[in-house]
């Protein structure tokens, strides 16, 4: 069992400026010229009009490579205006890093946490928006995913996956009709929105893609047939259906509401307007950077280190860091039957220039019935931590500490490279085996120990990196892999590949076990799919083996494999 607080964490406040890439020279007036025959200082004299326009050109010039992505895709939807336009005049890749790191700053609900909540509960919902609302294209930017990325998870939501028959309510115009599929998401409140919002998307194609819409007769999929789907009044000759069709947001039905309903108009298109500018910021802007601490020296406090990657957008990658140490190395101290371990755990990753970009500071208790200690040093206890990372090279730097025996320490500390997941190259994230895996419930999605989407998975972690993890004949074998940039049919926008995995045995190289599933059976509409399953290990001899998934995507013509060893004891 893990109980977990947080450090305090004391915070240094520095003044932050952010230059104008340049400045026009003022302009020179007679008095103020070169005399004549003297040289003009090259940096002070006056620039002709298309010289200036040239230097505008080029500063405005398109963002490249991870900046354009960030600017683009993760925070395409919570920037303010202003923030985009300073982040597009900055001039150089040191500033855009500042601007960055002080953009989340100004939104952390807590400045003294080494955490930032609110960017993690944003990939979060990102990631959450890839895994289901994917349509022909990446789930975050479809309209559901926009809403969800910015406002989270609704209170309730009125699903209708298959549309079909439909009794519409009075303020529609009463009557029966056939609707395309719908969903109707509903927030009891959303901070510079309004009270009971109600948001309706409509499949209109039919293929997944389900688009907000203001207009509530869009989902009547017997709109535009004669003399069907009539409204209430319709049906008594009260009105004409052509009468619907009159200009406006929405074509419903005349009738004895329809006055009242028409008035609103304006205040759908509002609501339309708020719902998708960006939030406000909530918290004041920060003027520093929250200090470092110092890695405590000591002796050997052995632990194992485990770092996988998984795709969060283009330019963002989820890299969760599995910290195993055996319980025999805590001190327990016991106390009314139970007896505790306590370690402090640091996790920092900073840049080759020794920026910092990533802190987490955790405690981690360790709790057994007094009675039962003995028996359980021979286990494992790990603290798993997943960090938003820009892709590029990183150091990763862990240092524990061992709270009932200050002086026993471990540090950890190696190179990171951070995949860059290329648009419209066939890629997958890092293969997860473990012995355990399952499902979250929906308020645990995204959030908690070793949960990645709706699944909780947490690694079997060895001492070096690529060696075999070890699992016994009565356990069972559980693996994880996502795969990403799968090719879309423009015409079914759906997907067309063909996922294989094997169980291989690596002393003769035979094919154990395998089976070939279709990519429409794990997601027909997306081009992000995950791959899970369990196997049980009775069947297996001891020995070694291999898990091996093989993707081959019939649309883009690309093939990728990952592999991932294991021992059965």
């Amino acid at each position: 069992m893990y109980t977990r607080r947080l450090f305090p964490a004391a915070a240094m406040l520095c003044g932050l400026t952010f230059l104008s890439p340049f400045r026009l020279p003022a302009q020179q007036s007679p008095s103020t010229s070169a005399p004549q025959g003297q040289d003009v200082d090259p940096l002070k004299r006056q620039r002709s009009d298309e010289e200036q326009f040239k230097a505008q050109k080029e500063l405005k010039r398109e963002l490249h490579g991870a900046y354009k992505t960030w600017l683009e895709q993760d925070v395409a939807y919570i920037i303010s205006d202003e923030e985009r336009k300073a982040f597009k005049n900055l001039s150089n890749d040191e500033e855009r890093e500042a601007f960055i790191e002080n953009f989340w700053l100004r939104r952390n609900p807590n400045p003294d946490s080494p955490e930032n909540e609110f960017r993690d509960e944003h990939y979060r919902r990102i990631q959450y928006a890839n895994d289901h609302f994917a349509a022909g294209k990446p789930g975050w930017k479809t309209d559901r995913g926009h809403i969800y990325i910015a406002f989270g998870k609704p209170d309730s939501i009125d699903s209708h996956p298959s549309g079909g028959a439909y009794n519409r309510p009075m303020e529609e115009g009463g009557g029966s009709t056939s609707t395309f599929p719908f969903e109707v998401w509903h927030y009891r409140y959303l901070e510079g929105v309004g009270d009971n919002i109600d948001i309706e998307f409509v499949d209109t194609c039919q293929c997944g893609d389900f688009h907000f819409t203001i207009d509530r007769s869009e989902k009547d999929a017997l709109q535009h047939v004669p003399g069907m789907g009539l409204t209430q009044w319709e049906a008594m000759g009260q009105s004409k259906k052509a009468d619907r069709f009159r200009g406006g947001t929405e074509n419903l039905g005349t009738g004895p509401l329809a006055a009242s309903q028409g008035s609103k108009e304006f205040d759908r298109i509002e609501l339309a307007a708020k719902l998708f500018a960006p939030p406000p910021v909530k918290f004041k802007d920060l003027e520093g950077f929250i200090s470092e601490h110092k890695i405590l020296n000591g002796p050997p406090f052995p632990f194992d280190v485990r770092t996988d990657f998984v795709k969060v957008t283009e330019s963002t990658v989820l890299v969760p860091v599995t910290v195993q140490i055996r319980n025999r190395d805590i001190t327990f101290e016991t106390k009314n039957g139970v007896a505790t371990g306590t370690v402090d755990i640091l996790i920092k990753v900073t840049t080759l220039t020794h920026k910092t970009v990533q802190t987490d500071e955790n405690v981690v208790e360790v709790e057994q019935p007094a009675e039962l200690l003995e028996k359980s040093l021979d286990k494992k206890s790990i603290y798993w931590k997943a960090l938003p990372l820009l892709p590029g090279l990183y150091r990763l730097d862990i240092a524990i500490k061992d709270v009932h025996n200050p002086d026993h320490v471990g540090l950890y500390g190696r190179g990171l490279e951070v995949p860059t997941y290329h648009d419209e190259k066939l890629a997958t994230s890092s293969l997860i085996l473990a012995d355990n895996m399952g499902t979250v419930d929906s308020h645990s999605i995204g959030a908690g120990n070793c949960v990645i989407g709706n699944t909780k998975i947490c690694p079997r972690v060895m001492p070096t990196p690529g060696m075999p993890v070890n699992f016994k004949r009565n356990q069972q074998l559980n693996f994880w892999m996502q795969v990403y940039n799968l090719g879309i049919d423009e015409a079914s926008k759906s997907n067309l590949a063909k996922v294989t995995y094997q169980i291989v045995d690596s002393a003769t190289n035979n094919v154990i076990f395998e089976k070939e599933i279709d990519s429409k059976d794990l997601g027909a509409h997306s081009d992000q799919l995950t791959v899970e399953k369990t196997l049980p290990m009775a069947g297996l001899q001891p020995g070694k083996y291999k898990v091996t998934i093989k993707v081959n995507d019939e649309i883009s013509k690309q093939e990728i494999a990952q592999s991932a060893p294991f021992v059965v004891e």
